[in-house]
C-alpha cells in the first residue's frame, strides 16, 4: 500500500509534457521574417536550426502541423527557393527569406521595414499597431483588411523607400489570409484574436488555448479565395484609411 502510494505520488509530481515540444532559436539557429516557419522550427517540425530545408521536409511539416496539402506546400517551397542566393538551389534556410523585396516586403504585420534596419525579428511596436485594429475578440475579414491597409499606409508615410510590388501585394494578402485559414474558420472568414496574438508574439502554435489543426486540407484555392475576400474588403474600406474608431473592423463574439 505504501509502495503504491509512493509510486502514484511520484507519477503525479512529474510535470506533464507539453503535447508539442517547443524551444526558441539557439545561438547557431537561423530564423526568418515569417512567423509561421519560425514557429514550425521552434517546435522542431521543421529542422530546429532552420537550415537547408528540403522540399519533402516542407511538405511533411506543413501537412503535419497545419493540414496544408502537398500541392500548396510544394508551391511554397518553390517560392522559398527563390530567396536562396545559390543558383539552382533545392533547399533554403530561414534566414534567406530576409532578403529584401523577393518574398519579404514592406508593411509587414509584425516586422519593421527593411529601411529601418531589422526586417526579420518580431517587433512589438509594429505588431501593436496591427492588433490595434482587431478591436473585438473575433477578427473578421474587415478587421484583417483594415489592419493590413493601416500597415501599408504607415509604411508609405514613414519609409522613404517604401515599395510594394504586385508580387509583394499578393504575398501580403496571402499572409493575412493564412492566419484566418490556419487558425480560424475559412468559410466564415473569422478567427479568435487571442489565438493570433499568441501565435505572433510567441512564434508558437496556440494549442494551449484550445486550437487544433483543421480536419480539412488547406489548399491553394483556399488561400486565393480568402485573399480575394480581403482584397475586396480593402477596396470597400478605401485606401485612404485613417485610424478612427469608426473604421476599425471586427465583430464581437
Amino acid at each position: 500500500m505504501v509502495l503504491t502510494i509512493a509510486v502514484l505520488a511520484g507519477a503525479f509530481s512529474q510535470q506533464t509534457p507539453h503535447p508539442l515540444p517547443w524551444s526558441p532559436a539557439g545561438t547557431n539557429d537561423v530564423r526568418s521574417p515569417c512567423p509561421m516557419l519560425n514557429t514550425l522550427a521552434n517546435h522542431g517540425i521543421l529542422p530546429h536550426d532552420g537550415k537547408d530545408i528540403t522540399e519533402q521536409q516542407t511538405i511533411d511539416a506543413l501537412y503535419k502541423a497545419l493540414s496544408i496539402d502537398e500541392q500548396l506546400a510544394r508551391s511554397l517551397h518553390q517560392q522559398a527557393l527563390t530567396t536562396n542566393p545559390q543558383p539552382n538551389a533545392t533547399t533554403f534556410s530561414l534566414n534567406h527569406l530576409s532578403r529584401h523585396n523577393i518574398l519579404e516586403h514592406d508593411a509587414s504585420l509584425s516586422r519593421q521595414d527593411f529601411y529601418f534596419g531589422n526586417n526579420h525579428d518580431f517587433d512589438q511596436a509594429v505588431f501593436d499597431e496591427t492588433r490595434s485594429y482587431w478591436i473585438f475578440p473575433i477578427i473578421d475579414i474587415k478587421a484583417a483588411a483594415t489592419a493590413r491597409q493601416a500597415r501599408i499606409n504607415t509604411s508609405k508615410a514613414n519609409n522613404p523607400t517604401h515599395t510594394l510590388s504586385s508580387l509583394a501585394q499578393a504575398v501580403s494578402l496571402a499572409e493575412s489570409s493564412a492566419y484566418i485559414i490556419v487558425f480560424g474558420n475559412k468559410w466564415a472568414g473569422t478567427v479568435r484574436r487571442s489565438l493570433i496574438e499568441y501565435f505572433f508574439e510567441n512564434e508558437r502554435l496556440p494549442i494551449e488555448l484550445g486550437w487544433m489543426k483543421s480536419k480539412d486540407n488547406i489548399t491553394t484555392n483556399d488561400v486565393i479565395t480568402m485573399a480575394q475576400r480581403i482584397a475586396n474588403a480593402t477596396v470597400a474600406i478605401g485606401e485612404g484609411l485613417l485610424k478612427q474608431d469608426g473604421l476599425h473592423g471586427g465583430r464581437n463574439g
